[in-house]
């Protein structure tokens, strides 16, 4: 049953047509910026506002693909999709080497060979991503009910080699996309059930009682039970990392389209509304909600964009629930009202950042958004950012009214 979720008022003035018209220049910088690019995946930027690019295996390596094919979803220009396929070899060679593979396989193929299933019926690209789909379901503890996160080639395994085997975190909400993807293809429950478990296991112990949220949370590697949450790039353990809350709201959001369960898009909501609470009022999330006052305030546009599509999502999700009930069903109006608050917080966001952060109008920007925090502990803390950009397009086309994505 669906809870009404009251956000807190806007902090500031929303101009909606603004915002909804600001898609277009995206997509021509997006345009832009595929010579300078060409067959690389950026990785972060530079203080020049260039990329630093992906090697092999990196978690983020898919997001400008991901802006590729939703560009070329949007416009049919075949410039974007011919960019885009060609980083397929990248995808092919990285299932040759699974030693390497974690739960990131949700974000690198979903966004690259899921789309291009999804927008050319590429047989080859169905498979490579079903094979990633395999893989991601083979962390999946059936005890523990989670998916383990990192292997021991991660930097944290040479300090807890034995903590490395049985930790999850938040990011992987979003990568169970690729196991209900798997499960609609192949009409294999497996996957699905998968997905489902360890969505709930995390909404039990890494969301707090307060909807803030853990970054990590371990387990025993032997026994699989609970054993503690805790943080590797937020402020502190008790702290609440801006990035790892938006991806749970986004996650849960997400989740819930593919269930029909009001328990996750309760959850995403009661997610959203501790960050609506949190975010300072230029709308644009400090790293971490909980970092203390003496501490820099360094902002992170990534969060704000991934927050931004994660608020449009649920005003998605409570629309569709509202316009399936019949005219008269008193139920409806309240759903619309909170579907509306939602939309404007998601747009408000997304103000914040192009007020602040966004580099269209800068004429050798290889990206789209500065003040990116992407790991502000080893002093990564004002970048450009390719899932941060990801988002800011998926944000936009959502204010746009758009609701097919790869996810």
């Amino acid at each position: 049953m669906n809870e009404y979720i009251a956000l807190p008022s806007l902090p500031g003035e929303l101009n909606q047509a603004r915002v909804q018209g600001h898609l277009t220049k995206v997509m021509k910088t997006i345009k832009r910026n595929i010579p300078c690019i060409g067959e690389r995946n950026p990785k972060i930027g530079n203080p020049d506002f260039s990329w630093t690019h992906c090697g092999a295996f990196d978690w983020v390596s898919s997001f400008w693909a991901g802006q590729l094919w939703l560009c070329y979803q949007t416009t049919s220009d075949e410039r974007y999709k011919n960019s885009a396929m060609l980083r397929k070899s990248y995808f092919a060679d990285m299932l040759l080497d699974p030693f390497w593979l974690d739960h990131d396989l949700g974000f690198q193929y979903s966004l690259s060979c899921v789309a291009e299933y999804k927008l050319t019926g590429c047989e080859d690209a169905k498979m490579m991503a079903l094979r990633a789909a395999d893989h991601l379901l083979h962390r999946f503890r059936k005890v523990g009910g989670y998916i383990v996160a990192w292997n021991d080639t991660h930097p944290l395994s040479l300090e807890k080699p034995d903590v490395i085997q049985g930790k999850s975190i938040i990011d992987s909400l979003q990568n169970t996309a690729l196991l209900f993807w798997a499960s609609e293809i192949t009409g294999a429950p497996v996957y699905r059930t998968a997905a489902i478990r360890h969505s709930e296991t995390l909404a039990k112990h890494i969301v707090r009682d307060d909807y803030s949220t853990y970054h990590s949370f371990n387990f025993d590697p032997i026994y699989q039970t609970p054993v503690k949450g805790e943080t590797f790039q937020g402020y502190a353990d008790e702290s609440c990392w801006a990035r790892g809350q938006s991806w749970a709201i986004h996650g849960y959001a997400q989740t819930y389209l593919y269930t029909k369960d009001d328990n996750f898009l309760n959850l995403a909501k009661k997610l959203a509304r501790f960050a609506a609470e949190s975010i300072t009022a230029d709308g644009v999330p400090v790293w971490d909600y909980r970092l203390p006052e003496n501490e820099i305030q360094y902002k992170d546009s990534s969060a704000g964009a991934i927050t931004s599509a994660g608020f449009l999502l649920i005003a998605q999700a409570l629309e569709d629930k509202a316009h399936a009930l019949p005219q008269g069903d008193d139920s409806r109006v309240g759903l619309l009202e909170e579907a509306a608050q939602f939309s404007q917080w998601g747009m408000y966001l997304l103000q914040g950042l192009m007020d602040q952060c966004d580099l269209c109008d800068h004429p050798t920007a290889e990206g789209l958004l500065s003040q990116g925090a992407s790991f502000v502990k080893v002093g990564l803390c004002d970048n450009m950012l390719p899932y941060g950009d990801y988002y800011y397009l998926e944000a936009l086309m959502r204010a746009n009214g758009y609701r097919n994505f790869f996810w």
